[in-house]
């Protein structure tokens, strides 16, 4: 049995998402991103980690710039301020506990 397909949305210009996998505790999300988008500053309460599939992103995260490329992953505690550049397209794998409701 495959799991249910989740529609692919366009939160921002450049910017696609897909939810991959969710339970109430867990989910599971693709952003691709063209060369030169953004994804805004923003908090929540979850714990968010992102993991870089393709491509090559300035990550804004509380205080912190961070470069980061294929292979690089982050974890970003829940209520602080993050942001990302897309320096080069690609495509980011973020999970959040619990679940993002407002990405459903």
């Amino acid at each position: 049995m495959s799991a249910p397909q989740h529609p692919v949305v366009h939160p921002s210009e450049g910017v696609s998402r897909q939810v991959l996998a969710e339970n109430p505790d867990l989910m599971v999300v693709s952003f691709r991103f063209e060369k030169g988008s953004v994804g805004s500053l923003h908090s929540h309460p979850h714990t968010q980690s992102t993991y870089v599939s393709k491509g090559r992103f300035r990550f804004f995260r509380g205080e912190e710039t961070l470069d980061l490329v294929v292979g690089d992953s982050i974890v970003i505690p829940s209520g602080v301020t993050h942001g990302c550049e897309c320096l080069d397209a690609g495509e980011l794998i973020d999970c959040f506990t619990p679940r993002r409701e407002d990405f459903l």
